[in-house]
């Protein structure tokens, strides 16, 4: 496993670049994704930590390609496994449904108010609507 070590440089240190990975670290993100790889796992593989993840995204195009590519591929792991699963008697559908709720945000119901802001609604009778009083 690589590690990359930061040296104190006065008040600063030095930033880790995609330069400072192995030689095949592209090859490694998206071969760890398509095993269904989270990135917390992706960053174990590359030794580094989620700011500097966040900041490399920010930052390096490559990098950000990358990781776009990994998660589309992480999502279509689990997607897949889920689908050829469905009849499989020993497949815990149940952790299977936590786990995309937690990893990809899926919720059972969304609230959405297209109308109000969270403002009361006034209600009026039929009568008032036609103009009759």
């Amino acid at each position: 496993m690589f590690w990359t070590i930061i040296f104190s440089m006065g008040s600063g240190r030095l930033k880790i670049t995609p330069a400072d990975f192995p030689d095949n670290w592209e090859k490694g993100i998206i071969d760890l994704a398509s095993e269904g790889a989270s990135d917390v796992e992706i960053r174990g593989f590359l030794g580094i930590c989620h700011e500097t993840w966040v900041r490399l995204i920010n930052e390096d195009q490559l990098f950000s390609e990358t990781v776009k590519k990994a998660r589309d591929l992480c999502r279509i792991w689990w997607e897949k496994n889920g689908r050829l699963n469905l009849e499989n008697k020993d497949f815990s559908a149940t952790l299977w449904y936590m786990n995309m709720k937690n990893r990809f945000g899926w919720a059972d119901k969304q609230e959405v108010d297209h109308t109000t802001k969270g403002e009361k609604v006034n209600s009026i009778s039929p009568h008032q609507f036609v103009g009759e009083d």
